[in-house]
């Protein structure tokens, strides 16, 4: 005859998180409950058992000898029942779970659907879900825990040192000044810092991070008549083709207009300058389908720019 369970697998992981965590405050916050339906639920557990499970003092919450026997028993039955949860996974696909993506630059976005493509073969119960919101801070992002993966490029030095992160080195890619066909520029064959001078500029906001500027323009003291944030490739590259501004922009995301000669480009300075992108995760991460999903990036994303530029 089966025994009279009184108790569900929530108030396990609920007496599991107060006695970790040792305040209701923190348990709350780690199994995303308020604080009053974690103390309900709580006190629904001990009138079932008709014992008290913990000792309140001041914040602190000390186990009961019954809690102390019962968080025994919990801590066995909820790494029982992963192992099974894991076991029924294998049985029925394979692995479950969601990557949270962003990137620092919306255009970016175009090399994804065939990674995507390749990925969700592999990993059909996986969800890549794209947070557009996080673009303007990636890593950031990454370290508060509302991604898996950043896509970044030019790490800053105090990122590199971050223990808490995994840069992996996904592609080069080309930045050229853009200009209208006919422009002054194009005469050049390549453009130095001080040929700007006077020129209307168009960034990606913000323009504090912006590269050219940042690197390039500032530090060789040239002022331009007026630097422009706009957000899009596609409205930048447009009021550069009607001749209201240059650009500093990648040459594969342009590569259509650049076909069709609506738009010129050179390159900046006589060396060019190529630009970095990495793959940031979290180091200690567990899921090994985010190892997957970066390796793959790092394999198709090369050929996949070679594709669009040609």
């Amino acid at each position: 005859m089966p025994m009279d369970v009184r108790l569900d697998v929530r108030h396990l992981k609920l007496l599991a998180a107060v006695a970790e965590e040792g305040s209701v405050t923190s348990a709350s916050r780690r199994l995303h409950l308020t604080q009053s339906a974690l103390s309900h639920q709580l006190r629904d557990a001990e009138e079932k058992l008709g014992a008290p499970l913990f000792l309140r003092l001041g914040k602190k919450m000390v186990l009961t000898p019954a809690g102390e026997h019962l968080l025994d028993s919990a801590r066995r039955v909820l790494d029982e029942l992963g192992r099974a949860e894991a076991q029924i996974e294998k049985l029925n696909g394979g692995t479950r779970g969601v990557i949270r993506l962003s990137t620092e630059c919306y255009t970016c976005y175009y090399w994804l659907p065939q990674v995507l493509k390749k990925f969700q073969k592999k990993f059909p119960r996986v969800d890549v879900a794209i947070a557009v919101e996080a673009t303007s801070r990636p890593l950031q992002a990454l370290l508060e825990g509302k991604l898996e993966v950043a896509i970044v490029s030019d790490v800053a030095h105090n990122a590199r040192r971050n223990k808490n992160l995994r840069l992996t080195m996904a592609f080069e890619d080309e930045m050229v000044i853009v200009m209208k066909p006919g422009h002054r520029l194009e005469q050049c064959a390549y453009v130095k810092p001080s040929d700007l001078a006077g020129e209307t500029l168009f960034v990606y906001p913000p323009k504090e991070e912006s590269t050219l500027l940042q690197k390039f323009l500032i530090p060789s003291g040239v002022e331009m008549r007026s630097v422009v944030e706009i957000p899009l490739t596609e409205v930048m590259t447009e009021m550069v083709a009607a001749g209201m501004g240059v650009a500093f922009l990648a040459r594969w995301a342009i590569s259509q207009p650049i076909a069709s000669r609506r738009i010129s480009v050179r390159p900046l300075t006589h060396r060019g300058y190529q630009r970095r992108w990495y793959a940031a995760t979290i180091r200690d991460q567990k899921a090994p389908f985010i190892s997957d999903f970066v390796n793959l990036m790092v394999e198709k994303c090369p050929a996949e720019m070679e594709s669009l530029c040609s």
